[in-house]
């Protein structure tokens, strides 16, 4: 086990490598960058001054050049500074990285407990009523487009039967005069329609992963054994079944782990939370350059430790799963 982790952080060290180059000259061939994406449709704005900004930047560099400068000071862990908020890309990233992680575990909290029964009942009810109607809501999830439904869910809540907020995470004029019980409420009643779309629109595809894998454990021999002794249905299901269901799943929750820390771009521009999510999609949309390469190699850093935590997770929940 302690050979295949090492072996597995050596090789992360090399992918992460090879994700920094890839990453860094995709931003750099982008068609504008940040100082043409400020600067356009100002007639005040010389060439010379354009290209003195660039210069102040670091952007009249070369993809090489411009890279190793990058790396030099990322090895130390100065990652430099946001372009747009001027301040160090680190300290950027953790004032909103919990904002986005509270809101992303809830969600998959949610996810599970709510995708993976409604996926194990299916699967013992196949073909009936139950079994159909769970196909339905998870065909429904995965057909439905994020920002689509969130601009339904604002327009009939929000503004229509004006019972929910429309946007934000809190209400601006009188949150500060609330104590602290009031916060909270004011908070989750803000939280009430985002919330809703992470899970409603993610459900789907885990309650037919559940649903599929059951069904296939099911038809296994040991579950027809198990059956031949007398063994309670239930005992059956819960004990036996669903333990091997949950192999593959390990892997599907192993992977969600940079998406609890990545922010969900979509549906916090919509509801204008400010999370990770909304500030990744805000500094792609600039180019701007520390915040894009730092934002995202701490999401391939969170992605590579979710799969080496999804396979040695593999061996607890499987005794006959060995790591060398």
């Amino acid at each position: 086990m302690k050979q295949y982790i090492i072996r597995r952080l050596l090789i992360s060290a090399i992918i992460l490598a090879g994700v920094s180059v890839a990453l860094y000259a995709l931003i750099r061939l982008m068609p504008a960058n940040y100082i043409d994406s400020i600067m356009r449709g100002n007639p005040m704005i010389t060439p010379d001054r354009i290209n003195d900004m660039k210069e102040l930047y670091g952007l009249n560099d070369g993809i090489f050049e411009g890279y190793f400068k990058w790396v030099a000071k990322a090895i130390t862990g100065d990652f430099g500074n946001s372009f747009i908020s001027g301040k160090p890309v680190i300290d950027d990233i953790a004032s909103k990285m919990w904002i986005s992680f509270w809101i992303a575990f809830i969600a998959m909290v949610l996810q599970v407990l709510i995708a993976v029964p409604l996926g194990v009942i299916a699967a013992t009810k196949q073909y009936s009523a139950t079994d159909y109607s769970v196909t339905v809501v998870s065909l429904m999830g995965i057909s439905l487009p994020g920002f689509f439904f969130a601009i339904t869910l604002q327009l009939i809540f929000a503004i229509y039967l004006q019972w929910l907020p429309l946007q934000g995470m809190v209400t601006a004029r009188n949150h500060q005069f609330m104590n602290q019980f009031q916060q909270m409420m004011d908070i989750l009643l803000h939280m009430i329609l985002p919330m809703t779309v992470l899970v409603m629109t993610s459900i789907g595809g885990l309650m037919r992963y559940s649903r599929t894998n059951m069904l296939e454990v099911l038809n296994a021999d040991y579950i027809r054994t198990a059956r031949a002794k007398g063994l309670s249905e239930n005992t059956v299901i819960y004990k036996h079944a669903f333990r091997n269901t949950m192999i593959p799943l390990v892997t599907i929750l192993g992977g969600s782990l940079p998406g609890l820390f990545a922010g969900a771009m979509i549906t916090e521009t919509i509801f204008a939370i400010p999370g990770l999510g909304r500030a990744g999609l805000n500094a792609i949309t600039l180019g701007d350059i520390p915040y894009i390469m730092a934002y995202n190699m701490f999401l391939a850093v969170l992605t590579l430790l979710g799969t080496l935590i999804a396979d040695v997770t593999y061996a607890v929940v499987d005794p006959r799963v060995r790591l060398s």
